[in-house]
């Protein structure tokens, strides 16, 4: 009985390497098994994630570019740049229905820190570009103003 085992042992292994059988090895020929039965699966992920990745890494290039335009505006109107501080501030209008409520945010807190908003200054940019940036977040949001407006109520 114990020499038959060996030898049907021996007839099936034979041709093959003693080292192939460590269970590293095994283990390694599953995971490659895996991956070619399934390697369209695999790249499906593969492509989603990287195009995944993209999107989020654009969506910051847009935040980057328009605070840079933004901080540009800021810079030449307090400079004395006018005429260039009024073709970014156009820029700034046009990119302003597109733009994300965090970015509104941004430039409301930013321009709010300049800018006097009770007392009207129409031949001011910055105050007419905080003024229209708060309407947008006005008209956008009237959610968010109720919410707002409930919590200081809540609070008093």
């Amino acid at each position: 009985m114990q020499v038959r085992f060996w030898t049907l042992r021996a007839e099936r292994n034979w041709g093959r390497a003693p080292f192939l059988e460590t269970p590293s090895v095994v283990g390694y020929n599953k995971i490659v098994r895996l991956l070619r039965q399934y390697h369209f699966i695999w790249t499906f992920l593969v492509v989603l994630l990287f195009c995944s990745v993209m999107v989020l890494r654009q969506f910051n290039i847009n935040r980057q570019r328009h605070n840079e335009l933004r901080e540009a505006f800021i810079l030449l109107h307090a400079r004395g740049y006018t005429n260039q501080a009024d073709r970014l501030y156009y820029r700034l209008l046009v990119e302003l229905d597109r733009a994300p409520d965090r970015v509104l945010l941004d430039d409301f807190q930013r321009t709010m820190m300049l800018v006097e908003p009770e007392v009207p200054q129409p031949k001011n940019l910055v105050w007419k570009y905080h003024w229209t940036v708060s309407n947008e977040l006005e008209k956008r949001s009237t959610k968010a103003f109720g919410r707002a407006l409930k919590l200081a109520e809540d609070t008093q």
